[in-house]
C-alpha cells in the first residue's frame, strides 16, 4: 500500500506537467513585408547620396521637385545640366507639357533661348560598355527589352552583354531631344509620369531620376494641345529657380540615403518583389520587372 502511494505521488506531477502546465504552441514567425525588410536593413546598408547630384526645383504654388542625376552613364549630358542651373537658366521658365501616360516636359518652351556658355555639344551617350558599367545586381525575371537587366549602385539598368545602359522607368528623367542625330542639350527635360516607355531605352538620354515630388507633377493638368503640350487656355506650373543642392546655403540643404542594391536587404526585397506571399498576396507572381523594385530613397535624419 505504501508503494502503490509513493507511485501515485510520482505520476501526479507527471500527468500535470502533460495536461495542463504546457506551455502553448508557439506562433509562427510574421511573414517578411517591404516595410519590415527596408526598416529592418541595418546602417551599413545604405549609401550617402552626394549632394552634386541632386538638382532642386523650386515651383510655384510652394511646391518643389528633387532629381538625382547620374553622370555615370551621361556624363556630358548632366555637365550640361549642372551648368545650365548655376547659369539660373531655367528660372522662368515652366513645365509646359503634360501628356497622360507619358510624360511631364520642362525648360523652353519656344526652344530659341540661347543656352548658357558652358553647354557643352552632346553625343548618342545612350549607353556605355559592359565592362566599364560594373558588376550588375541581377534580376532572375526574363526581360522584354534586354538579356539582362538588374541594378548598378542603386540605378535601374539593362544590358546585352556587351552595353549597359539606364532604363526609363517611372520617375525617370529624360532629355527631351529633336529627330537623330540630335540628343539634345539638358535644357529640355522630362519625367516619366506613366507605365514605364522602355521602348525609348537607348533612343534617348536617361540622365536622371525624381527622388521627391513625383506626384507633383504626375498631378498636374494633361496639356490640351498635340502630345499633351498646354494650349492658350492653359497655365503651364512656372518653375521658380532650379540649383543643384550644393551650391545651396548649408541651411537649405537636404541630404538623402539610399539602400544599397548591392546589399542582402535589398537582396530580400527583390525575392519577396517576384515572390509575394502575405495575408494579401495569395497567388504569387513568381516574376518582377526591373521597373518595379525601385531602391528604397529617404531623407537623412
Amino acid at each position: 500500500m505504501a508503494a502503490m502511494r509513493i507511485a501515485l505521488r510520482l505520476i501526479a506531477p507527471l500527468a500535470l506537467a502533460l495536461t495542463g502546465s504546457a506551455s502553448p504552441p508557439a506562433k509562427p514567425a510574421p511573414k517578411p513585408t517591404a516595410a519590415s525588410i527596408v526598416d529592418g536593413a541595418p546602417a551599413s546598408a545604405w549609401k550617402d547620396i552626394p549632394p552634386q547630384d541632386l538638382l532642386v526645383m523650386k515651383l510655384a504654388g510652394d511646391k518643389s521637385v528633387i532629381i538625382q542625376l547620374n553622370d555615370r552613364f551621361s556624363p556630358v549630358h548632366v555637365a550640361n545640366i549642372r551648368a545650365i542651373a548655376r547659369a539660373g537658366w531655367w528660372d522662368g521658365k515652366a513645365v509646359y507639357r503634360v501628356q497622360d501616360n507619358w510624360v511631364a516636359q520642362w525648360g523652353d518652351v519656344t526652344e530659341k533661348l540661347p543656352l548658357p556658355a558652358a553647354v557643352r555639344e552632346t553625343k548618342e551617350d545612350y549607353w556605355i560598355p559592359a565592362r566599364a558599367a560594373g558588376a550588375i545586381t541581377r534580376l532572375p525575371s526574363p526581360d522584354s527589352y534586354a538579356k539582362v537587366t538588374g541594378f548598378i549602385d542603386g540605378w535601374p539598368v539593362a544590358s546585352d552583354g556587351k552595353a549597359t545602359w539606364l532604363t526609363h522607368c517611372y520617375a525617370s528623367v529624360g532629355v527631351a531631344r529633336d529627330l537623330h542625330p540630335n540628343a539634345g542639350s539638358g535644357a529640355e527635360l522630362y519625367a516619366v509620369i506613366g507605365q514605364p516607355p522602355r521602348a525609348l531605352d537607348r533612343n534617348i538620354v536617361v540622365a536622371g531620376r525624381v527622388i521627391e515630388g513625383i506626384a507633383t507633377l504626375a498631378a498636374l493638368p494633361r496639356g490640351t494641345g498635340n502630345m499633351g503640350f498646354y494650349g492658350a487656355e492653359q497655365a503651364p506650373l512656372a518653375i521658380l529657380s532650379a540649383r543643384i543642392m550644393s551650391d545651396l546655403p548649408a541651411a537649405d540643404q537636404v541630404r538623402f540615403k539610399m539602400l544599397d542594391t548591392a546589399s542582402p536587404s535589398f537582396a530580400q526585397l527583390m525575392k519577396l518583389a517576384g515572390h509575394r506571399d502575405d495575408d494579401f498576396y495569395r497567388t504569387p507572381a513568381a516574376g518582377v520587372d526591373v521597373c518595379s523594385v525601385r531602391p528604397p530613397i529617404r531623407r537623412k535624419d
